[in-house]
């Protein structure tokens, strides 16, 4: 199973939180990547912020490289993981017979229908702590998904 959490800023801090989340429940058939909807952070590092805020709390930061998801790879995966409503219009505009893409927060149960997650990227690093519990939130629906799911 291949999922990809789409977006640039919070989309690394989805994958390794995923990632790590998987591993500790014992789920290891799955590939987490992220992508993001635009090429403007084209193998950029993740964001130092996001990079600290996820080393402060267990996950791993290294070696990730931003790059933008295309029509194939939306066809390849399983499930494409959106972080908000422009994230899952700008994917279907260019994937629009896709059928695999949600938003994050339709995994977390307190989180309003079609919320979405916010970008912290022009905000502070509180932003990042907000952002790591929204995506932390989800993560149990997600891998509950992939459970039901066992592509």
């Amino acid at each position: 199973m291949f999922v990809c959490l789409g977006n640039i800023c919070r989309s690394p801090m989805a994958e390794r939180i995923a990632q790590k989340r998987a591993a500790d429940a014992g789920i290891n058939h799955v590939r987490f990547t992220s992508a993001g909807v635009s090429n403007e952070e084209e193998d950029n590092p993740m964001d130092p912020r996001a990079a600290g805020e996820l080393e402060r709390h267990g996950y791993n930061s290294a070696g990730h490289r931003a790059h933008q998801i295309t029509a194939d790879e939306v066809r390849e995966v399983d499930l494409v993981v959106c972080m908000e409503p422009m994230h899952l219009r700008c994917t279907q505009r260019f994937a629009p017979e896709a059928t695999n893409l949600t938003l994050l927060t339709d995994f977390d149960p307190e989180a309003a229908p079609g919320s979405g997650v916010d970008d912290p990227w022009y905000g502070g690093a509180s932003g990042f702590t907000t952002t790591r519990l929204a995506i932390e939130a989800a993560m149990d629906g997600l891998l509950d998904w992939v459970r039901e799911n066992g592509l």
